[in-house]
């Protein structure tokens, strides 16, 4: 799986550096709003690709450290640095379930639109823990799929098939998506390691299918079934992508989460 992210992203650094939902999603703006970045904080910036969080809390902090699995990622975002004149940035390759760094090294551990690609998602907030000060914070910024919370067994059972008809779409456009979780997985992931939950919010993010299939180069006859899996989704796969069809235009939403764990003293 992990090769197969490199193989995937390796050579679209371009194509995320100008994403809108990357480079300018209302996300950015809301985790330093939600945060309050201090002048002496330490960050670390997880799967940074073109570094756009990592870009979005360079000017308010001491240092940012920002690495990626993916190395062909890191001249782009080190270039778009360069650009707004970050100088206290630096970037490395770095594995997210395996972080070459010691206990308690950072104020702040922030991901953004990755973790669906982490095999190990356990693995990735475990390390994630680890490497932070006493009341240091994680910040994951991820896409979600619908929470699993009814008591009866048919409502269950859809609500979980609901979540695996998003991921395989998800999937099909990339084949390196591993899973999206809900926000009750994530919350339970963090109070799992002993962080406390400090804030949850969800936003539904506007995505035009054609771009969207366009940034991973997803073949023709993909893009085909793409849109079939749209029309033909059950009503809790629609009422959660909320797919509309203009002439030949077809525009969606996806979901997503930031979730903000404080680790204790």
């Amino acid at each position: 799986m992990k090769e197969l992210v490199q193989q995937q992203f390796g050579d679209k650094a371009a194509a995320y550096a100008t994403s809108t939902v990357h480079a300018k999603g209302a996300s950015l703006a809301r985790v330093v709003e939600l945060l309050q970045p201090q002048p002496s904080w330490r960050v670390l910036d997880v799967a940074t690709a073109a570094g756009h969080t990592a870009h979005a809390l360079a000017p308010h902090v001491a240092y940012v450290v920002a690495t990626d699995l993916t190395y062909n990622m890191l001249p782009k975002a080190r270039q778009l640095a360069a650009e707004r004149g970050l100088l206290n940035e630096e970037f490395g390759a770095a594995d997210a379930e395996l972080l070459p760094f010691a206990d308690g090294s950072f104020d702040v551990v922030a991901c953004r639109i990755a973790p669906h690609h982490f095999p190990d998602v356990p693995q990735f907030v475990r390390e994630s823990t680890r490497v932070l000060r006493p009341n240091g914070w994680l910040v994951v910024v991820d896409n979600i799929v619908p929470d699993v919370r009814s008591r009866k067994k048919k409502e269950r059972e859809a609500q979980q098939a609901a979540g695996d008809y998003i991921n395989g779409f998800e999937k099909l456009r990339d084949p390196s998506h591993g899973r999206c979780l809900s926000v009750l997985e994530w919350r339970n992931l963090f109070t799992a390691v002993g962080l406390r939950v400090a804030h949850t919010e969800t936003a539904a993010k506007a995505m035009e299918f054609a771009d969207w299939a366009a940034r991973m180069r997803v073949s023709t006859a993909d893009t085909t079934r793409l849109r079939v899996m749209l029309t033909q989704a059950s009503t809790l796969v629609e009422q959660f992508l909320t797919p509309t069809f203009t002439g030949d235009r077809i525009d969606f939403h996806l979901h997503e989460a930031i979730l903000i764990g404080q680790k204790p003293t």
